[in-house]
């Protein structure tokens, strides 16, 4: 399979398990293609145009090695020059790698990905927020982001992979998506009672029984297992962190527990104001989940072999 193949099977993953559905993915590009049109000619020049056909900002294609033409490849969670020279290392020991996927973005992915927390606005708004109120919210903090990657040295891991001679990619929202439309769907059909019987129910799937293993099982931040659950959002996709004041009006529409991959003491707090439960399953956990879920899609039916590194652990569905 060649790169590009691979990333496209794993982005048509996050877009079939995507909140907004194909209509609204389908709406949101025409956007952008609207935005980029406006742009002055000399600026379009330096217009990320993957934007106009792949609507996750934080997921890209960063290297294509040689002719593209993966036989094996290496997952990892967080890949980092480092975590590059390893993987190097771990071909010159005889394995065979032609391909690193990293989870979290990198390269240039990891300038915009603020870009992609605008899908918390449409999960928000399923749960009962009005989108006007949801939308403003999350603009905020989108700005909030933006501001921070700013600092960021992004191409140091791309460049690493140039000199290597291994192709690159990172898969955050897609793995994302799916890890929370895989969770969202359990939990609505198992309609656990009480907290406790989250915790139950994800102490069941091999990625959290693993992590469980290592002591990082999942654990109740807000609330107690004795409380009854109510409505149960899953909150594991939209880039990062939301903005904290979304909790108010989640608990108004109705949201009595949330489970999440990883939750700020400001948040928390926020959340035991509000007398929301919080079940946080565990982050690398949780990726780990979401990304297994888009390998599925990807190397389904294929003799491909997926290493392991990084904090990734391969459980086929």
């Amino acid at each position: 399979m060649k790169v590009q193949e691979i990333f496209d099977k794993i982005i048509q993953r996050g877009i079939k398990a995507d909140v907004r559905g194909k209509k609204g993915i389908d709406e949101a590009l025409k956007q952008i293609k609207k935005d980029y049109e406006k742009l002055p000619k000399e600026r379009q020049e330096y217009f990320d145009k993957e934007k106009l056909t792949n609507p996750f900002d934080d997921s890209r294609v960063l290297h294509v090695a040689g002719d593209g033409e993966v036989k094996n490849m290496i997952v990892g969670i967080d890949v980092d020059v480092a975590d590059m020279l390893l993987a190097d290392r771990i071909r010159e020991k005889g394995q065979s790698i032609d391909l690193v996927v990293s989870h979290h973005p990198i390269g240039r992915a990891t300038m915009i990905f603020p870009g992609v927390m605008k899908i918390q606005a449409d999960l928000h708004f399923k749960f009962g927020v009005p989108i006007h109120i949801a939308e403003a919210l999350i603009e905020e903090r989108e700005r909030e982001v933006g501001r921070r990657v700013l600092v960021g040295n992004s191409e140091r891991i791309t460049d690493a992979a140039k000199y290597l001679g291994l192709s690159l990619i990172c898969t955050h929202t897609p793995a994302d998506n799916s890890v929370t439309d895989f969770l969202q769907k359990l939990f609505d059909e198992k309609n656990p009672r009480l907290v406790g019987d989250i915790v139950d129910i994800l102490y069941e799937i091999p990625e959290y029984k693993m992590a469980s293993e290592n002591n990082f099982p999942p654990k109740v931040f807000a609330g107690s297992e004795s409380r009854r659950a109510g409505r149960i959002f899953v909150d594991m996709t939209g880039g990062t962190t939301g903005n904290k004041k979304s909790l108010e009006k989640l608990s108004v529409a109705g949201v009595g527990t949330i489970v999440g991959m990883h939750i700020p003491d400001e948040h928390r707090e926020e959340a035991e104001k509000q007398s929301m439960n919080v079940v946080i399953a565990g982050h690398i956990s949780s990726d780990t989940l979401g990304m297994n879920l888009v390998l599925d899609a990807a190397v389904k039916g294929t003799k491909m072999k997926v290493h392991e590194f990084s904090g990734f652990r391969r459980v086929e569905r």
